[in-house]
């Protein structure tokens, strides 16, 4: 090996296995912490960038914005209003500015598995790209990441291919999340949660049949991290420890201190999930109007490929 020559990651020998719409990988469904809405009508999975938005918000509006407020209504109850006016001059703007600009810039679009005319959407700078799903293949690949810096790093991809709207020779490989740190039963599982949804939701038990109860599908969603959860959870902790102890000496220092922390950064962490909240919101209307109106519960049945066929475009969609 060349000294002089930086070493590069390099990723190893791949194990590819081809997942069908209509066959069951052997796994329990799994949730990869990835899903942004499960609804009865589509399943909505992160794309991109964007799930930290509404950090800056957070952080400048809910430390520096309610410090700033909070020493202005002190100023106010010891009659000093021109304290007053400072403080609300710093704290308004340090919350509004990043709420208007992390709100309005659009969030991409997450990948759409509409589950009442079953398809996917996707897209793609601008561009609209779908798939029917049924007759849809995924390719999960697992391979490892070799490189100076991480060692051996164990990935799995889950990808698959959709075709442009209107365009049938043009199509894409869409990664369903993130590949790093992944296991190809991970991904199997993940599968398996999109296959449950998409063939026997909107609910389902942990085998992937129908269910009339929510429960399995909440609490797969319940363990996607939020930041705002710390405060409950050290409560829950410290209520714990309370009730183990018989009330007597439950209270350590450092369940405090963690306490004073979390109630701190409580404000930051729901002003950043409401402001994200928001803009996932307002980023829904991006979406064209044919794809809109399918997501509504009385909107069009039809398939996108089915408008193609109408109009004598048609593709081989395997993969």
């Amino acid at each position: 090996m060349d000294m002089n020559t930086p070493e590069q990651s390099q990723i190893s020998a791949a194990t590819t296995v081809m997942l069908e719409s209509d066959k069951p990988t052997g796994e329990q469904p799994m949730e990869l912490f990835i899903t942004d809405e499960h609804t009865e009508h589509y399943l909505a999975l992160q794309a991109g960038s964007g799930s930290d938005r509404g950090l800056w918000t957070g952080i400048l509006g809910g430390i520096g914005g309610c410090a700033s407020i909070w020493l202005g209504l002190l100023g106010a109850l010891q009659g000093k209003f021109d304290v007053t006016f400072m403080m609300f001059s710093i704290g308004v703007p340090l919350f509004f500015v990043p709420f208007l600009f992390e709100t309005l810039r659009p969030l991409p679009l997450p990948i759409l598995f509409n589950r009442r005319t079953r398809e996917v959407y996707f897209d793609h700078e601008g561009e609209l790209f779908h798939t029917p799903w049924d007759g849809i293949s995924a390719e999960a690949k697992e391979f490892q990441l070799v490189g100076p810096h991480i060692g051996g790093m164990q990935s799995a991809a889950l990808e698959i291919r959709v075709w442009s709207f209107e365009k049938p020779d043009i199509s894409l490989m869409v990664s369903l999340g993130s590949p790093f740190g992944k296991s190809l039963e991970m991904q199997k599982g993940f599968w398996e949660y999109i296959r449950s949804y998409m063939n026997n939701g909107p609910y389902f038990d942990e085998h992937g049949h129908h269910s009339e109860s929510d429960a399995f599908v909440q609490s797969q969603l319940s363990v996607q991290p939020k930041m705002s959860d710390s405060f409950r959870q050290t409560l829950e902790r410290i209520k714990h420890a309370k009730q183990e102890n018989g009330g007597k000496n439950f209270l350590r220092g450092i369940d405090v201190l963690g306490l004073v922390l979390d109630l701190c950064f409580y404000p930051t962490c729901r002003i950043q999930e409401l402001t994200y909240s928001l803009a996932k919101r307002r980023s829904r209307n991006l979406w064209p109007k044919v794809v809109a109106e399918r997501l509504k519960a009385n909107g069009p049945s039809t398939r996108l490929v089915d408008l193609e066929y109408e109009q004598g475009l048609s593709v081989s969609r395997a993969i």
